[in-house]
């Protein structure tokens, strides 16, 4: 091995998973979405997912209002919808209908699941860290949802592109 920057280390790491943080928007009455690269499980009892969001994110503001989040696993087939979300702020910008996302009623948390996801987590945050530039927020998985076809495959980031997680 040898010794060499973070950034050319890191970049090393795809393919990398995408996943979508579902928050509410109390002001605007409405869900947004953040993409987001860095999501992990960190807890098997009780079940709990984490995410990290730049301070500077609307979503960050959102997510530290509401404790209660959706992490949703986008198909390939929202390829599209992960480039808006992750390029347009909800601030100004209604993503969902932007989109054209269909939002599905969560069971224990405000913000939708959103149809067509292989797997949706209903998340209730439990904990919060501040590192760096970020927070990580670590949300106990309250209602755990599949897409009932199980042939939908998941959207993976091969470093600014998008596709599946084996390149054909």
């Amino acid at each position: 091995m040898k010794q060499v920057p973070y950034s050319v280390a890191i970049a090393r790491k795809y393919p990398e998973h995408i996943a979508w943080a579902v928050t509410w928007d109390e002001q605007n009455s409405r869900p947004d979405i953040i993409v987001l690269g860095w999501a992990m499980p960190t807890s098997n009892k009780p079940p709990m997912l984490a995410v990290s969001i730049a301070f500077t994110r609307h979503s960050h503001k959102l997510l530290a209002e509401t404790g209660e989040f959706v992490l949703a696993f986008p198909s390939v087939d929202m390829a599209a919808a992960t480039t808006l979300c992750g390029t347009k702020s909800g601030r100004d910008t209604d993503k969902m209908a932007e989109c054209g996302l269909r939002a599905l009623p969560a069971s224990r948390v405000r913000p939708p699941l959103i149809d067509g996801c292989p797997a949706c987590f209903e998340c209730i945050v439990r904990g919060r860290l501040d590192t760096g530039d970020h927070t990580v927020f670590a949300g106990e998985v309250v209602a755990a949802h599949v897409c009932e076809d199980e042939t939908v495959a998941r959207l993976y980031n091969w470093s600014g592109e998008f596709g599946p997680a084996v390149r054909p």
